[in-house]
């Protein structure tokens, strides 16, 4: 039977608490081939058939009536908190007290003043030292072809995983609504008939900027500019099809008075685009842009042929995030771009920062510009698992708000996109038998809090106090959240890890002193001098301090991991363990003292729904619980320190 123990020894021996990427360890280590962790010791894992892990935001130490971290220099406040029972604390979600004893402190990614994602940091995972060699050589493999850009152009996979307009002979995977047209189909005939010199295809660069309209965002202005001269070959205002609502002119640079002369339709501007696009006497020409697919949504163009530097360029804290067009130039060709501040972007001048960072990765080669090369999303290491079965053998699944697979689940086997935490549920009731690893997100109580608000841009500097959520609100999402966590373990299959983490607590004070502090600098970035921002607004050294603060105590988490392991037969035996902020273990007998609760997880089972058995097993039940009681009557002297820990 499996089960998990801390090991308090290494617990104590870290210089903070267990990290997020600790978690992910422990589900690599039960589902692929990683080593084990040292800070939990799992007996058996190979007869764990499937791992469910739970990101819930929102479960406070305080919801589960643990006490508060201890402070002292001579106290560790990493180690594992013991969960008081449900009828001690009274608390609002009683699965959990019920289900584990202890919890575990977790701290999410980060540095002094900003929080980074929990789910980047989860779902990205070093390589093996075996596929690093792999990439190494194929890295040089490369090298001869880096001088040609077609090298860059997105595969129809990455096409997919970013949300790409898709021409229908590639795949028919994107709808095109009204209005939409798509590059054609180049014949292999027509192109083996071309010159030797005419074999190459043309590259173009090309940015668009758009206005706020009631139908959502309308083109309004169009670049494109030749990769080869750096001449520009089209410049338009576009006149949108409805009355704009909203000018955005702090990104596009678009003002009313700018606009007015426009007399250009997106009909016209595909017209005049295609030629360009799909010469007749040369190959389909080649796109280059920054997150291209949101210019041709713009431009309603379905087009094969695409390199998009927020792809071929990557984020420092690694994928699935993108890094922004003017980090990128500034940092990769030492220029700064989008200065001009409320005046918006020039189109014409991204579009030449498109041109530079493609002639840069041509002249340095594939690993310029990459961070984390040597990390890889743990859907592909688990592919890779070759003790279930073989490589291919470990199916994955994520069942989370929005769209999964654009993002976090883009390597994954399947993706479930929700809109409430009820078809996150249903999802993962579902998709749970088919997958070895599944992957879901409850929302409720963190919205509850007020703590899913939407991103604050440097414009907007909330710093009042987080308000206080609801009490009425709060205790009906708590009080679902917790029927929907018992709906789901009593549902488990057999043999399954359950993990439930928090990841982090409040943002929101983080969040509005990050805003404030990005508008001060943006208005001083933008030629604004102190003296003429007021006072109020103003980014002091008390602020950075309380900043700090902030982002140490929205690291914080609470995590939660077991396995519920039925086995075929009559019984079931269960352990727990848990993985963010606080860990737990899973006992039965609720009654029991707490000395007692490492034996009655360990050697606890569920009976069958056999009636006929029930009175024997209520008579193994009862000897085993004696068993346990004089067992821990005799240990008495030598169990000392929190219960449930090796």
């Amino acid at each position: 039977m499996p089960r998990f123990m801390y090991v308090n020894g290494e617990i104590v021996k870290r210089k903070d608490a267990v990290h997020i990427n600790d978690v992910r360890d422990l589900v690599l280590h039960i589902v692929a081939d990683a080593p084990p962790p040292n800070w939990v010791k799992v007996e058996h894992a190979r007869s764990i058939e499937k791992v469910v892990a739970l990101l819930i935001p929102g479960i406070l130490p305080s919801t589960l009536a643990l006490p508060p971290l201890p402070t002292s220099a001579t106290a560790n406040p990493n180690i594992p908190l013991s969960i008081p029972l449900p009828a001690e604390s009274h608390t609002p979600i009683p699965f959990i007290a019920s289900t584990y004893s202890h919890a575990c402190p977790t701290r999410a990614p980060g540095d002094q003043t900003r929080m980074y994602s929990v789910l980047s940091e989860f779902f990205q995972c070093q390589v093996t030292p075996q596929e690093k060699a792999k990439r190494q050589a194929q890295r040089a493999s490369q090298r001869a072809f880096d001088s040609t850009p077609t090298l860059y152009m997105l595969t129809l996979k990455e096409m997919i995983e970013n949300e790409y307009p898709i021409p229908s002979y590639m795949a028919d995977v994107f709808e095109k609504g009204p209005g939409w047209i798509e590059t054609p189909q180049a014949s292999e005939e027509s192109l083996l008939l071309l010159p030797a010199d005419k074999l190459d295809s043309k590259i173009y660069a090309i940015d668009c900027e758009m206005c706020l309209t009631e139908d959502g965002k309308e083109l309004t202005r169009i670049c494109m500019i030749e990769y080869e001269s750096g001449i520009v070959v089209y410049d338009k205002l576009v006149k949108p099809p409805k009355p704009v609502t909203d000018y955005m002119t702090k990104w596009s640079g678009i003002t009313e008075s700018l606009l007015a002369s426009a007399t250009t339709t997106v009909a016209e501007v595909q017209a005049q685009l295609m030629p360009i696009l799909a010469p007749k006497d040369g190959p389909t020409s080649i796109l280059v842009g920054h997150s291209l697919e949101s210019d041709l949504r713009a431009l309603r163009i379905c087009h094969p042929r695409c390199i998009d530097t927020a792809v071929i360029y990557h984020h420092p804290r690694g994928r699935p995030l993108k890094p922004g067009l003017a980090w990128l130039t500034k940092k990769w060709l030492n220029r700064e771009i989008q200065t001009r501040g409320d005046s918006g972007h020039d189109p014409e001048e991204d579009a030449r920062a498109c041109i530079d960072l493609l002639r840069s990765k041509l002249r340095y080669g594939p690993s310029y510009g990459e961070f984390k090369t040597d990390f890889e999303s743990i859907y592909e290491r688990m592919g890779r698992a070759s003790g279930r079965g073989g490589p291919g053998s470990v199916r994955s699944v994520v069942v989370d708000h929005g769209n999964p697979g654009v993002m976090h689940g883009s390597r994954a086997s399947s993706n479930v996109p929700c809109t409430s935490d009820e078809e996150v549920l249903d999802g993962l009731l579902q998709a749970i038998p088919a997958h070895e690893f599944a992957f879901g997100r409850f929302t409720g109580v963190a919205d509850a809090l007020g703590w899913l608000t939407p991103k604050t841009s440097a414009a907007e500097t909330p710093v009042a106090p987080p308000a206080e959520p609801s009490p009425i609100v709060l205790a009906s999402a708590q009080a679902t959240l917790n029927n929907q966590l018992v709906t789901l373990y009593t549902s488990l299959p057999a043999r399954t890890a359950l993990i439930i983490f928090t990841g982090h607590s409040d943002p929101r004070r983080m969040a509005s002193l990050n805003a404030r502090k990005s508008a001060f600098e943006s208005a001083i970035r933008s030629g604004k001098k102190a003296e003429d921002i007021d006072k109020a607004d103003w980014w002091t050294a008390s602020d950075g301090r309380e900043l700090e603060e902030e982002v140490e105590k929205g690291e914080e988490g609470t995590v939660v991991f077991g396995s519920q392991v039925k086995c075929k037969g009559r019984f079931a035996g269960h352990a727990l363990c848990c993985t963010s902020c606080c860990c737990l273990w899973r006992f039965f007998l609720v009654h029991a003292s707490p000395l007692w609760h490492i034996f009655i997880v360990r050697f606890s089972f569920v009976p069958s729904r056999d009636p006929a058995l029930l009175p024997f097993l209520l008579v193994l039940q009862l000897l085993r619980l004696l068993r346990v009681v004089l067992v821990s009557w005799c240990l008495r002297p030598i169990l000392e320190g929190p219960v449930g820990h090796s």
